[in-house]
């Protein structure tokens, strides 16, 4: 008897016991479920925009972006539309797009960029890198031969128009090079990308239109590389798949005439030159010069990058070089 007495009391007091400590844990559960909600109300979440930062806060408030990023904001739109990136996570596709835009435009360090936006230095690095292959991803939407023989028969009667003679009514683009500065790499070979004007530089070489829109890119040889090397070995020549048959491209003394495999007709050397040859020299320059322009418009733009020599290893040099033509040609 006492013993049943004895275990019903150990059962009494297990039970209570229970109901104890579960109104512990509620009470308990209720006080978190407040703390969180309070510091929910005055802590920012994690990636919101922060207006405070003034680059942001210019461009969430609609200003006008071209200060801080060299492009309008209609063209800003065509780019992340081009881009079509959709973050789930991280810092979003359109912050991302304007810390790689401000690096661009500014050619400042990633330590700079990392203090102008308030994030990391590293995550710059990554942001850069990412958004650079997501447009290499992209540039055959941007630069692109003519693909019909409508607008092919366009460009040939632009060039016509800007030499202003039915002679070049066979054109089908311009070509030149542009040399762009950067740090020469450590080592033997530094000295191969020093370049005639005496500074290390990088070899871009490009065709544009009538209307100075590069249509074919080539960019990676070392700055002390001929052009005609450089043209060369360029698909442009080993693929022979432009201009077609008939036409011919502009090009200025420091490339050779050519008829194949690439059409390429160039000034006539400076001498003794007749009425004729002064006329036809005349008229070329006219048609050819679009290429110097399309080159002006593009540095003017980005002077950050093609003025002074870029802060990044220089195999990534080429890849940031066909970014800056992909926001020319389409976002102008």
């Amino acid at each position: 008897m006492v013993a049943l007495e004895a275990l019903l009391s150990f059962l009494i007091i297990s039970l209570l016991l229970e109901e104890l400590q579960e109104m512990y844990r509620r009470r308990r559960h209720f006080i978190l479920l407040r703390l969180r909600s309070n510091n929910e109300q005055t802590r920012p979440r994690y990636c919101r925009i922060n207006l405070s930062v003034p680059v942001l806060d210019r461009f969430f408030n609609q200003q006008d972006p071209r200060p801080d990023f060299r492009l309008s904001r209609e063209s800003l739109s065509v780019l992340l539309n081009l881009l079509n990136q959709d973050r789930r996570h991280g810092w979003g596709a359109t912050i991302e797009t304007l810390v790689f835009l401000f690096w661009l435009s500014s050619g400042a360090s990633y330590r700079v960029v990392s203090r102008a936006f308030g994030i990391p230095r590293s995550t710059v690095h990554r942001i850069v890198h990412r958004v650079t292959e997501e447009v290499v991803a992209i540039r055959h939407q941007v630069i692109h031969l003519p693909k019909t023989p409508e607008d092919l028969e366009v460009v040939s009667q632009g060039f016509a128009g800007l030499a202003r003679h039915r002679a070049f009514v066979k054109a089908a683009g311009a070509i030149d090079g542009c040399h762009i500065r950067i740090k020469p790499p450590s080592g033997p070979d530094g000295h191969c990308y020093r370049n005639r004007k005496l500074f290390p530089s990088i070899i871009l070489q490009a065709v544009c239109d009538h209307q100075g829109r590069f249509i074919e890119t080539y960019v990676g040889w070392p700055g002390s590389v001929h052009d005609s090397r450089v043209l060369r070995h360029s698909p442009l020549n080993r693929q022979s798949v432009y201009p077609p048959p008939g036409h011919f491209i502009l090009a200025d003394g420091g490339y050779p005439c050519l008829q194949s495999p690439l059409p390429l007709i160039t000034p006539y050397k400076r001498g003794n030159l007749g009425v004729a040859a002064q006329r036809f020299n005349s008229h070329h320059s006219k048609a050819r010069s679009v290429m110097e322009r399309a080159f002006g418009m593009m540095k003017t733009r980005f002077r950050a990058i093609f003025l002074q020599a870029l802060e990044v290893h220089h195999t990534f040099v080429p890849h940031v070089s066909v970014r800056n033509i992909d926001f020319h040609i389409s976002l102008k």
